[in-house]
């Protein structure tokens, strides 16, 4: 009798985009707007390249990224929820799958003492070049035309779920619990007893109920939420029975 639980990380454990609060560092806050508006759809992660390339052009080093980005708040009810599930790990295995780099979500569990309540994390690979500029890669290479081309959050999912079979182990279920655009492609490989947490008023809610309006929802169940209080709720229930 083993849950796992699968977290989106920005605007679902914490209650910003890490990605955009990293432009605190900049000079006066904010970016020049040839380089913000250089952004195209699906290419988030060479944007962010050049967002780091234009901190590090600017002098901004890697202690005071780190201080700003341990300063991101939790969503509400998120540190208790994070808790439960470190104290009850007999019943839930735990990821985490985003969008975000290795550094930052590192950062941001470690300082909270968060990072043993997650067994894996499943993000862009990121490190600190020798003179000092931080540089992110895609997480892999996958054939999803509905995903951004850095990471399919299905994919990941499949093979997590893959390597633990071999392992012998396999979940009574999946809560999957996200917010994003990019979390409609794992939460549509759900089944039927499975379920999606998708945050209120965020666009995975919005997106799964355009899928029911169209006829075509998805197979898993849906309970939507809107601070962590209600996830904590759903996973007290899981583990009673």
């Amino acid at each position: 009798m083993k849950f796992l639980l699968v977290f989106d990380f920005d605007h679902t454990i914490i209650d910003e985009n890490s990605d955009t609060w990293i432009v605190k560092c900049a000079p006066d806050r904010r970016l020049p707007n040839g380089l913000r508006n250089s952004y195209q759809p699906g290419h988030w992660t060479e944007y962010m390249g050049r967002v780091f390339v234009y901190l590090g052009d600017n002098g901004v080093k890697e202690d005071e990224m780190k201080r700003t980005m341990t300063t991101i708040p939790f969503t509400a009810g998120m540190i208790d929820l994070l808790g439960f599930i470190g104290e009850n790990k007999e019943f839930f295995d735990c990821i985490i799958v985003s969008d975000s780099n290795t550094i930052f979500i590192d950062w941001i569990l470690k300082a909270a003492d968060f990072h043993d309540v997650f067994d894996e994390v499943f993000t862009n690979p990121a490190t600190f070049s020798s003179s000092g500029y931080l540089t992110v890669q895609n997480f892999h290479t996958h054939h999803c035309a509905k995903c951004p081309k850095n990471l399919c959050k299905r994919k990941v999912l499949k093979e997590f779920l893959d390597k633990q079979l071999e392992r012998g182990i396999s979940y009574t279920q999946i809560v999957y619990i996200g917010d994003g655009g990019n979390d409609l492609c794992p939460v549509m490989f759900l089944k039927k007893n499975d379920i999606a947490m998708p945050r209120q008023g965020y666009t995975l809610e919005k997106k799964i109920s355009q899928l029911a309006q169209d006829l075509s929802p998805v197979q898993c169940s849906v309970l939507v939420w809107s601070s962590a209080s209600d996830i904590m709720s759903y996973l007290k229930l899981l583990k009673k029975e």
